[in-house]
């Protein structure tokens, strides 16, 4: 489905007055705090943010699945849909494939149907938490950890094969989290364990080309409930150091033990040079995999508090980031979700350039608790969103996406394309 220009023209002139009104008073107010409106404006205008290949369909839990209607069932639809998106919000300009649900068959043809909505491709992500039809060898007890080499070796052929299929479509990154751990004691040797791991995790980055990187991801539990391989952002950081300046962390919001302080992890990595990316969602218990902003958005903005003072900072030296949504459930329209979700990312970098970083600086360096609260809190209670509505006005998409989508009934007009009793794959 094409996004038609003209209609997204009708839908943002039956908003623009009362936008102009907001996006003015907004605007003027900022100006005289000091604030670069122009400059805030061009920075969310250039940010953009990966949507995954797997988010594109229904996804479930243990108990059930309820597919919706109009779903990609070709990895071109998936492309179509990032494409429809993208020409929506301006903000989701890349998608990440996930290895081996979205092979492409063709890759220069894949290329030019991503380049013709504007689409770039991000990182590639292996699979290795579960067993593929014919596989040889069984993860069941671990894959780049398990105690047979052979296993170790098929999950390290996978991870190159991953590679090969990133390089033709013009990725220029690997994704690894694992599955591997314990859910016993003494199931597994910790030590023993991480050792082979890091081996097959050095194996793996010797086939990196030489501008590629390689991103570790950390989990505090599940599948396994003992212990995990890649527990926690230390672990994360230690195959990180010891694999090479190619390797750093990638974190998923959703992948930290309860009330872990996810903003203080982000400050730390990026102050060894060793952040990656991240893998956006939300929580309320666990790896619930919700859409961004929905249970803690104020945790949000304090990470991108951290990540806008790294990014600006002439002390921090940390490679450029890669943004990206993890998210899957059962209820939503996964567009719509996806919507929110990039909406939710925008509005709190948005806030977050509008802290006045001098003053809370100031207020840290005198102890003044009450200061540095109130600066924070005044950028977060601001209500940024004329600011994201202009900058999409000025790049042409939708002013409020999500209430185009609705209005011209996408859903509907994909269903009819592709009908009620489609299934995505890869979830």
């Amino acid at each position: 489905m094409i996004i038609d220009k003209k209609s997204i023209e009708q839908h943002n002139d039956k908003a623009l007055k009362i936008h102009q009104k907001k996006y003015d008073n907004l605007s003027s107010i900022l100006a005289e705090e000091g604030k670069n409106v122009s400059k805030i404006l061009t920075d969310i205008a250039a940010f953009q943010v990966a949507i995954p290949s797997w988010a594109l369909g229904t996804g479930g839990t243990r108990f059930g699945r309820f597919p919706g209607g109009g779903e990609p069932s070709t990895l071109e639809q998936k492309i179509e849909d990032v494409g429809l998106l993208h020409a929506l919000n301006g903000s989701s300009g890349a998608i990440s494939l996930h290895i081996p649900w979205d092979i492409p068959t063709d890759a220069n043809k894949i290329k030019s149907l991503a380049a013709s909505f504007g689409l770039k491709f991000d990182a590639v992500n292996s699979n290795t938490f579960q067993d593929q039809k014919d596989q040889k060898h069984s993860y069941k007890f671990g894959s780049l950890s398990n105690t047979d080499r052979a296993t170790r070796k098929q999950a390290i052929d996978h991870n190159i094969e991953v590679i090969k299929h990133g390089v033709n479509v013009g990725s220029k990154s690997l994704t690894v989290w694992l599955a591997d751990g314990s859910s016993f004691p003494g199931q597994q040797h910790f030590r023993r364990a991480f050792e082979r791991t890091l081996e097959s995790l050095q194996e793996i980055y010797a086939a990196l080309p030489s501008d590629w990187s390689i991103f570790t991801e950390h989990k505090a539990y599940e599948p396994a409930f003992y212990s995990s391989v890649v527990s926690d952002w230390g672990s994360s950081l230690l195959f990180a150091q010891k694999l090479g300046t190619k390797a750093s962390c990638l974190v998923d919001l959703g992948h930290h033990l309860p009330n872990a302080n996810i903003e203080q992890i982000v400050s730390r990595l990026m102050m060894e040079g060793k952040l990656g990316g991240f893998h956006f969602n939300d929580s309320k218990y666990s790896d619930d995999d919700l859409t961004v902003g929905s249970i803690k958005p104020y945790q949000l903005f304090l990470i991108f508090n951290e990540l806008v003072d790294g990014m600006t900072s002439s002390e921090v030296k940390n490679p450029d980031l890669g943004w990206m949504i993890d998210a899957s459930h059962n209820i939503k329209d996964p567009l719509e979700d996806l919507l929110q979700s990039v909406d939710a990312i925008m509005l709190a970098y948005a806030q977050a350039l509008i802290i006045d970083r001098k003053a809370l600086e100031l207020a840290q360096t005198n102890n003044d608790v009450v200061t540095a609260q109130e600066i924070l809190q005044n950028a977060y209670r601001t209500d940024v969103r004329p600011l994201l509505a202009e900058a999409r006005k000025i790049a042409g998409v939708a002013i409020d996406p999500l209430a185009f989508y609705r209005e011209n009934k996408v859903r509907q007009q994909l269903v009819k394309e592709r009908g009620e009793k489609t299934l995505a794959t890869g979830l």
